[in-house]
């Protein structure tokens, strides 16, 4: 009878993916400013938790996991989920067992507020900063000879990336369980990450000098001969009208924050006012 009950708190891989796609599908619509994400942390986890606890213990670790928490959907979020689900087993067998609470609140807490910062870096970095660059410029060339793949290609893939490799991370760092910090401060996954980043800058680059396009009419005579400046700078330094206007929007951001429309429409004001004196 024992064994059995045991047998009913162990957590499966299909119950982590389980918890790893609760949490990736609610990951914003609970956000508040008080516990930011942690409410989509607790509900991929609570049938993990159900699973392990009952009555007042169960109450306990949906406070332990409703305190703030804020990181990255897949890198953040995969492996915290997978990590937690790992800890409440260990938690749930020391308390079934009548052994010393080695796994405490605190230990739990401290793993996922030291985790969720650095691993939400190396998301935004790796995710937003290059991946989804990938996509958007191989589906480029489609959006512009017209297809609708151009505008669906980018979206569906990276959606589908980032759900498979959400189900990757949770499920490893389950496997791993509390060695998991261990191998994220390896020298070879730092060295993937910074390669990875500088990649995402050579993307970056490409899209701009690919699809920006903004030439200069300006043209002048002198002692007979005609000078084209737009031929001038294709000579010298080709692409730096397109880089001057990413420079300038980057500047613009850093300076004045994210704010999308108002950078718009200083953009379309500049270079409207440009192009009525001739200079673009």
């Amino acid at each position: 009878m024992e064994n059995e009950k045991q047998e009913e708190k162990k957590i499966t891989k299909k119950d982590v993916t389980k918890s790893y796609l609760r949490w990736h599908f609610a990951n914003e619509i609970p956000h508040s400013f008080e516990r930011y994400l942690a409410p989509s942390l607790l509900y991929g986890m609570m049938p993990t938790l159900k699973k392990l606890y009952s009555g007042d213990k169960l109450k306990e670790a949906y406070k332990r996991q409703l305190l703030f928490f804020n990181t990255q959907l897949t890198w953040g979020g995969g492996i915290i989920t997978g990590l937690m689900n790992s800890m409440e087993q260990k938690r749930a067998q020391e308390e079934n067992n009548s052994e010393p609470i080695t796994m405490t609140d605190d230990l739990m807490y401290n793993t996922k507020a030291g985790l969720m910062g650095a691993l939400a870096g190396i998301g935004d970095a790796i995710d937003s900063g290059t991946v989804q660059y990938i996509f958007i410029a191989i589906a480029m060339p489609w959006a512009q000879q017209g297809s609708a793949w151009g505008a669906l290609f980018p979206f569906i893939a990276f959606a589908t990336y980032q759900v498979l490799l959400g189900i990757f991370f949770a499920r490893k760092s389950f496997d791993l369980g509390e060695n998991i910090t261990d191998l994220l401060d390896g020298k070879a996954v730092k060295t993937a990450i910074e390669g990875l980043s500088v990649l995402g800058l050579f993307m970056m680059g490409i899209l701009a000098g690919s699809y920006i396009k903004i030439s200069s009419p300006l043209q002048f005579t002198l002692s007979g001969k005609e000078f084209v400046i737009q031929d001038i700078l294709d000579q010298v330094v080709p692409g730096i009208l397109p880089l001057a206007v990413v420079i300038g929007v980057y500047w613009y951001y850093s300076k004045k924050g994210l704010n999308v429309t108002k950078a718009l429409l200083w953009l379309t004001l500049v270079l409207a006012v440009l192009a009525a004196v001739g200079i673009l």
